[in-house]
């Protein structure tokens, strides 16, 4: 056997051999003193102990304590907190906005919102509402806003690029400009979904989450479409509809935190808790009654302008009066009669709805671009066209009568292709 396979004693430390720091001593680098790694040195004064270290991580912890809450909420604030690709995926969002309004593209306009990641600072905003963090919920505030406003930009952009080609449809714009239910009920589910998702499951919850950005960044960018064109049937509606959006939002997911068991840390974060409550309970209720006439109300109805008949006034003269001498005699006299009525009755005229590029135009209350939307009618619709006509920018504008909706407004005459000629009226004996 040789010496490799013989057991030896036990060695000696060579001279000057300095061991590892225990794990917890492992923050020291390479470039600070290692004097106090010799034998019976003791650390320097301003090393954190771990003491010190708990207490500071207490401090930095957005909920503190260490029981099983404050756990939870750590660890849903850290997810729901923003990251630098919610931003960017956000600019690149408006971008695609913005264009799928200038093209009046609806393809765009989803490609753009599968392009948003998980709305996280909406999360964080929601959550810091029920359990009162002041501090989480003004960080989480400034990152919704500054996606907001990444959004927001290019659709500016957008919009003064459209300058150049106006007048145009843009059905789309005016479409997600407004308040419609089955909108809001789709806010109200993915607001609701997300909420449950997210707090239940460590998993992304994509499909809720398309459905909030849907309605939060279409109303959001059509604002801004329609602020950079100088168009006020989309701006500020745009940005109102996206107000009412968001207060709902907050307001339903914060309900649905509150019922499963979230509530304020400390007694000073109630009054954030009720003050967010009332304030997106007062801008939900203010907004949509506010709009509530020209959006959600049901399209005024009219009927059209009957044909005017010009009729001749009626004369009567009296009979002559007869000499006292005169022995009066019954004579029967004829009873006075009108001329014949002169009745024009002019054919109906009839069009149907023809932009191409497009896919339709819009039905507005009054004449120009100002007048608020009444409906959107694709290529192919009929109409009536009535006689009364203005011109508006060097935009010639026709009165219609929709006889499938019962709907009477103005559209442009270039929208409209004529399916019967315009008839010169004479008078009828």
């Amino acid at each position: 056997m040789n010496d490799m396979d013989s057991p030896t004693p036990e060695e000696s430390l060579p001279e000057g051999f300095q061991p590892l720091p225990p794990e917890d001593q492992a923050w020291q680098t390479e470039n600070e003193p290692s004097s106090w790694g010799e034998v019976g040195s003791d650390p320097p004064a301003d090393r954190p102990s771990a003491a010190h270290r708990r207490r500071r991580a207490r401090r930095t912890a957005l909920f503190p304590g260490q029981d099983e809450r404050a756990l939870l909420l750590n660890r849903l604030a850290r997810r729901a907190f923003p990251s630098f690709d919610f931003f960017l995926f956000s600019f690149l969002c408006g971008a695609m906005l913005g264009a799928g309004y200038l093209l009046d593209s609806q393809s765009l306009l989803l490609l753009g919102i599968l392009l948003v990641p998980l709305l996280t600072p909406w999360l964080g905003l929601t959550l810091a509402s029920v359990t009162g963090s002041w501090r989480f919920f003004g960080q989480t505030l400034a990152g919704l806003l500054v996606g907001a406003g990444l959004v927001f930009i290019p659709g500016i952009v957008a919009g003064m690029a459209a300058r150049i080609w106006l007048p145009l449809p843009l059905i789309q714009a005016h479409l997600h400009a407004r308040l419609w239910w089955p909108d809001l009920g789709m806010l109200a589910l993915g607001a609701v979904l997300l909420v449950l998702s997210f707090v239940r499951s460590e998993e992304k919850p994509i499909l809720p989450g398309i459905m909030l950005a849907y309605e939060l960044y279409l109303p959001l960018g059509a604002g801004a479409f329609g602020l950079g064109a100088g168009l006020e049937s989309l701006w500020p509606a745009g940005a109102l509809v996206f107000l009412a959006h968001l207060a709902l939002a907050v307001l339903l997911g914060s309900l649905t935190l509150f019922l499963v068991r979230f509530r304020p840390v400390r007694i000073s974060g109630y009054p954030l808790s009720l003050g967010v409550f009332l304030l997106t309970l007062t801008t939900v209720v203010v907004i949509m009654s506010d709009r509530a006439a020209s959006f959600l109300a049901p399209a005024p109805q009219a009927t059209p302008t009957p044909a005017q008949t010009n009729t001749l006034p009626a004369t009567f003269t009296p009979p002559p009066t007869l000499p006292p001498t005169a022995t009066p005699t019954h004579t029967p006299r004829p009873s006075p009669t009108s001329p014949p009525t002169a009745t024009f009755t002019p054919t109906p005229i009839y069009a149907r709805v023809h932009v191409v590029p497009g896919n339709g135009a819009l039905l507005r209350s009054e004449p120009g671009s100002q007048g608020v939307v009444i409906i959107s009618l694709l290529n192919g619709y009929l109409v009536e066209i009535l006689p009364e006509s203005a011109t508006v920018d060097n935009v010639v504008w026709v009165r219609v009568y929709v006889p499938d909706l019962d709907v009477t407004g103005w559209m442009q005459l270039n929208a409209l292709a004529t399916a019967t000629p315009v008839p010169s009226a004479t008078p009828t004996p």
